[in-house]
């Protein structure tokens, strides 16, 4: 196989050519490299790949059997692995835990074969470091990739895999998907287990998943990864059949709540308002009855649990550097991330109650909201990808921790279904007038991805993404 060719595989295509013996799986981790060795010193995306790539174990069988797999350089862990989180403090870190989901990843045939870039501590919108540097956009270099998953999207939009690890605590998976054009689904409070060692991060708002370019990649990960674990704080109704065969059922006529303004601070740019308004007339055309919603919560309010809730985060980050025989400065935290340090150690540990007291405020009035729709379609990102070096980057020298907090969540579409516990999957369904991708959210009722899957796939075949590629993709002629 070619590389030109290996590229326009998704991951259940490739794993069907290795089940049926046209091509081997070892065969793919050698693409997978010459891909990386084309298109990474462009835009350094994956951080390291592992030089045993060709012998890493996974399952001979399994929905992904033999396709090359990239890991987020934080969340859940590969023991022995290096996990250094973006970040100085964490430089040459290597945990002891393998993490549930990888012994999912291996199980379901993935080969992960290397880590990617996340901004420091995975807490920004646009993946650039001290560390590492700045993380590019396949479809414009200029532009940011967006963050926290920025080297996992990155990557997949510029063809080193088909699929890679992502977590979303605030629009970490979406929002790279939509301004990388990939499919980024965000699962249920619970549906991923965070286990053995992080299953609460962040009062359950932070879930692992993958990022890929098509929904029935989506699909497959969904069966591969869903499940609970011993231990695990919170459960969830597991679904009546795999999500794979949701792909093929009818979606039945559904009311559908479209958002068309900001629910943060951000005006939609216009390309994406007229994003929203055409898919909301093709969901009309589909059959299901469509209204207008205005924002669910109350920004304030929302900004002040956020700032409540990143405070919190002190005390974990000092235990750790103790941990590791290593000072908080300068030196090793970047600029905003020290000043949202030196803020969080000045708070009360009784915050946390505040906190608690804040996200349940926000859920409820969120479901007294939305209470009567099936799905929701909003923006994802309420403008298109912006160019590298902005406020929202943590080596930002100037800006305050509360300054910065309020440019990160000026849109505020994708963070509060994090707090709700609600699904949301960002799809690649249009693209600005300059060749950038805008994605739309769709949201689920809680537990329901299999409603997700199906008005995702209805809107793939409508609009199918798959013939667009970046300016910067592997392949050329080999």
């Amino acid at each position: 196989m070619k590389l030109s060719e290996y590229v326009h595989f998704d991951a259940t295509g490739l794993a069907h050519l290795v089940r049926s013996g046209e091509i081997a799986a070892v065969e793919l981790t050698r693409l997978a490299r010459l891909a990386y060795d084309e298109v990474n010193p462009r835009i350094n995306a994956v951080i390291e790949f592992y030089e045993d790539a060709e012998t890493v174990a996974s399952s001979d069988s399994g929905l992904f059997h033999g396709v090359p797999f990239l890991r987020k350089d934080i969340g859940p862990s590969e023991s022995g692995r290096l996990q250094e989180k973006g970040s100085r403090l964490f430089k040459g870190y290597r945990p002891k835990t393998d993490s549930f989901y990888f012994r999912r990843a291996r199980a379901a045939g993935l080969r992960t074969v290397g880590r990617t870039t996340t901004p420091e501590l995975a807490i920004s919108g646009t993946t650039e470091t001290v560390l590492n540097g700045i993380t590019h956009n396949p479809w414009n270099l200029d532009r940011t990739a967006g963050g926290s998953s920025g080297g996992a999207a990155a990557a997949v939009a510029a063809g080193i895999t088909p699929i890679a690890h992502a977590s979303d605590g605030g629009g970490s998976t979406r929002g790279p998907a939509a301004w990388c054009g990939l499919v980024g689904l965000n699962p249920s409070r619970g549906r991923v287990s965070g286990g053995p060692a992080q299953q609460d991060t962040k009062f359950g708002l932070s879930r692992s998943f993958v990022l890929c370019r098509t929904v029935r990649d989506m699909a497959a990960a969904l069966d591969v990864f869903s499940g609970s674990h011993i231990g695990d704080p919170f459960t969830i109704v597991q679904p009546e059949r795999s999500y794979v065969a949701e792909l093929s059922r009818p979606t039945s006529a559904l009311k559908i709540g479209v958002a068309r303004t900001t629910w943060g601070k951000l005006d939609l740019d216009p390309e994406v308002l007229q994003a929203v308004d055409s898919t909301a007339s093709l969901l009309e055309e589909m059959g299901h009855s469509v209204a207008e919603i205005e924002a669910p919560f109350d920004y304030k309010e929302f900004i002040e649990t956020i700032l409540l809730w990143e405070d919190l985060d002190a005390v974990s980050l000092e235990a750790a550097a103790q941990a590791l025989g290593r000072e908080i400065s300068q030196d090793t935290l970047e600029p905003v991330t020290l000043k949202l340090y030196e803020r969080g150690r000045k708070q009360p540990l009784s915050i946390w109650s505040e906190v608690d007291e804040g996200f349940r405020r926000l859920r409820f009035r969120v479901a007294e909201a939305i209470h009567s729709f099936d799905v929701l379609l909003t923006p994802t990102q309420p403008i298109v990808a912006h160019p590298h070096g902005t406020i929202y980057s943590l080596t930002h020298p100037a800006i305050s921790a509360e300054e910065w907090t309020e440019k990160v969540y000026k849109g505020c579409h994708m963070p509060i279904f994090n707090i709700t516990g609600q699904p949301s999957v960002s799809l690649p369904l249009a693209q600005s007038t300059d060749g950038l991708p805008i994605g739309l959210q769709i949201v689920g009722r809680f537990g329901d991805e299999a409603t997700l899957v199906r008005v995702a796939r209805d809107l793939e075949e409508a609009r199918p993404w798959r013939d667009r590629h970046p300016g910067v993709r592997a392949g050329g002629d080999r």
